[in-house]
């Protein structure tokens, strides 16, 4: 039998608070940005087959399968080092280990040889990292009082994205003067950075005593889990506004480069873009935190949702005429900024579902749904860009962003919404 703990205060959180969250976010974007933007490159400039290099792909299964582990997560912790401090210090760790096992090896060997080894420790980064990130969902959902949420929020989408650029542009920009081994080590170096704010966190003095539950944990326990969430009042209808708030978002964004590319943009102008829209989209994310406190939940979702439904849609206009860098990246910018704002909001009304007790899987299972549904849509993207063109596909992206709204608001008019 659970309780619900004291509320915490609803001031402003401490700024060791918010270092604390930023740094446990961003170490989970090292390992991202090393996987998803560094290594293919580096691979394929060794001459690995691209067969492999698109397996990369499914190393992150941890972070979709996360979902079937993640109670035991809620339910098992430490006595001595406090629950979610006894799952984030040791898995941080092995991160640490893992990566700095990889500097010291040599990168021909590693691309060669012993691709096999390099894969399996990768996997196991992630295996680490997406565990991580059940209990720190569910300590950032206890640290933080409904209203600093959106800000809570921001520093995981900017401090997720800050790790994904250091160690995927950053990586590939000092990696040809530093070499793999110290570029490596740096990054080794940068993950024990974020394991200090943890290890210096009085988790036991912070947060209310979690109740010993009478349940079983057992294998039982993953539906029992689930089940409970979903026979929450109004849950089955704030699921429907979960698939749908970033739809159009799923179903754009994967071709955005491929239309560029078309346009005869070059890899080092889109990484530029990359890169600099990446950093409106942390500054976006920064922002939407703040407003999320003054807004309130509704009014953050409907205004967040409509620009990011408007940035969708003005992508339209860059498979026209305009497709010179002086529209492309102020419409880039714009959409990459709605974006942030768009997914702080949502992540914060998730944190609001969670359940005392239950808060790292209650919001694994929300992700894991809006990840699912995302990785489903933007898988016929391209099928849907061949068919409607380039314009046909982002104009009816932010009809479906628009449409989101509708659903919104009808969740908000239900009795509990």
């Amino acid at each position: 039998m659970s309780y619900l703990p004291a509320a915490p205060s609803a001031r402003r959180p401490e700024a060791a608070t918010l270092v604390l969250l930023a740094s446990l976010y961003c170490a989970q974007g090292l390992p991202s940005g090393l996987l998803a933007h560094a290594l293919p490159a580096l691979l394929r400039q060794q001459g690995v087959d691209l067969a492999i290099i698109g397996l990369l792909k499914l190393l992150a299964l941890p972070w979709m399968l996360k979902v079937l582990w993640a109670p035991w997560v809620d339910r098992l912790g430490s006595q001595r080092l406090g629950h979610h401090r006894g799952w984030i210090l040791p898995l941080q760790g092995l991160m640490l280990c893992l990566v700095g096992g990889l500097a010291l090896l040599a990168p021909e060997q590693l691309f060669g040889a012993q691709l096999p080894l390099l894969l399996g420790i990768l996997l196991l980064v992630n295996l680490a990292a997406a565990t991580q990130d059940v209990a720190t969902d569910g300590l950032a959902v206890r640290l933080l009082p409904e209203r600093w949420r959106g800000l809570g929020n921001s520093l995981q989408v900017g401090g997720y994205k800050v790790g994904m650029l250091v160690s995927g542009s950053g990586l590939l920009l000092v990696i040809d003067r530093l070499g793999w081994n110290l570029s490596l080590g740096l990054l080794a170096l940068l993950l024990g950075l974020t394991i200090l704010p943890i290890g210096l966190f009085r988790e036991r003095e912070r947060l209310p005593r979690r109740t010993v539950l009478v349940e079983s944990a057992g294998p039982g326990l993953l539906i029992r889990h689930y089940r409970g969430l979903l026979m929450r009042p109004g849950m089955l209808a704030w699921l429907g506004v979960l698939v749908s708030f970033k739809l159009g978002d799923a179903l754009s964004s994967p071709m955005i480069k491929p239309m560029l590319v078309d346009q005869g943009w070059s890899n080092a102008a889109l990484g530029q873009l990359t890169l600099i829209s990446s950093l409106a989209g942390i500054l976006g994310a920064l922002l939407g935190g703040l407003l999320y406190s003054r807004l309130g939940a509704l009014r953050a979702l409907l205004l967040f949702g409509l620009l990011q439904a408007l940035g969708i849609a003005a992508m339209t206009a860059l498979d026209q005429a305009w497709s010179s860098p002086a529209w492309v990246y102020p419409v880039a910018l714009f959409e990459q900024a709605a974006d942030g704002m768009s997914s702080v909001a949502l992540f914060a009304v998730m944190m609001n579902q969670c359940r005392p007790e239950h808060e790292g899987a209650d919001f694994t299972l929300q992700a894991c749904v809006q990840l699912l549904l995302a990785g489903l849509v933007g898988a016929a993207s391209g099928v849907l860009a061949k068919w409607l063109g380039y314009s046909g596909l982002f104009g009816c992206a932010g009809v479906l962003g628009l449409a989101a709204l509708a659903v919104v608001r009808s969740y908000y008019r239900k009795p509990g919404g």
